[in-house]
């Protein structure tokens, strides 16, 4: 998928096309809101198909819900493609939906009954059409670069504590740090805080009395630092990204009272030399009138 940032703002029709009619309705409120209703409808219905007591009593029904859906989307992406033209495959989000509009299209019988599962991505439509979730997508595509150098340095952390476990507990506990690789998992549970103490560190405390010196910092670095870390980053990124969307805003506006200025500055001349061409013809007819009397 290419990246949803790359298009936030409506696009421009283009041109030729005469579909301002059509994207007007395109780019509507109401439009937005009836494909919103439709893909959390289709979502439902998709969710009550995993059960077979339901289908048994709602399968036709349910699945005449769910073309009617497809046949929705489908037509909202024509319109859109009608609307925009080649500018419909500039935008990140279009090509997003398309592809998984595509995928629900794809055979489901035979050897690829298999993707019939796939038709659940179209609830991630959602994230194109409500602006908030597009926000923190575009602030999670924003945070990766950052994410990237957190991320080495936490596979720097565990691979340092891999080797030191598995040369201080592997001899005795093969099943948790026998080779690097199960010492790898075996911290990464540790990190997720998964019944690590009472499950791994108390029984091998029971041998080895000061292991608790190498599982404390461990958790303390993983779990209290380097993960609120990327916490950190993803706040800091959102934040950037209201602020950026909150820049657009006040840009719009002062370029509306620009134009509005603008428009008075006009106004005013006009009302000028209004007055002045009403003055002068005035003149003019006095000067007749003065004329005729003579």
């Amino acid at each position: 998928m290419s990246d949803p940032r790359c298009t936030t703002l409506p696009l421009a029709p283009a041109s030729g096309t005469g579909g301002g009619g059509l994207q007007s309705l395109v780019e509507s409120r109401s439009f937005n809101h009836t494909i919103t209703a439709v893909i959390v409808i289709n979502a439902i219905t998709l969710g009550l198909e995993t059960s077979e007591s339901v289908m048994a009593v709602a399968g036709p029904f349910l699945n005449a819900i769910d073309r009617i859906a497809l046949l929705i989307f489908t037509l909202e992406l024509g319109l859109r493609l009608w609307v925009y033209r080649s500018r419909f495959f500039a935008d990140g989000w279009s090509l997003f939906d398309l592809s998984i509009v595509a995928v629900s299209w794809l055979p489901a019988a035979g050897g690829f009954s298999v993707l019939r599962a796939l038709r659940i991505l179209r609830v991630l439509r959602l994230l194109s059409v409500v602006p908030q979730m597009r926000s923190v997508i575009g602030a999670l595509f924003r945070a990766l670069p950052g994410m990237g150098s957190i991320v080495a340095v936490l596979l720097l952390v565990f691979y340092v504590a891999a080797v030191m476990a598995t040369k201080l507990f592997g001899a005795e506990f093969p099943q948790w740090f026998g080779s690097v690789g199960a010492s790898m998992f075996s911290l990464f549970q540790v990190m997720t805080l998964e019944s690590w103490a009472m499950g791994m560190a108390r029984p091998i405390m029971e041998t080895n009395p000061m292991a608790w010196a190498f599982f404390v910092p461990f958790v303390i670095v993983t779990s209290f630092t380097v993960l609120n870390l990327f916490i950190a980053l993803i706040v800091n990124s959102m934040q950037m990204v209201h602020e950026q969307d909150h820049q657009e805003v006040v840009q719009a506006q002062e370029i509306a009272h620009d134009e509005r200025e603008q428009l008075m500055d006009m106004v005013r001349e006009l009302r000028l030399e209004v007055r002045q061409l009403s003055d002068a013809m005035q003149q003019h007819t006095g000067r007749e009138a003065i004329e005729r009397k003579r």
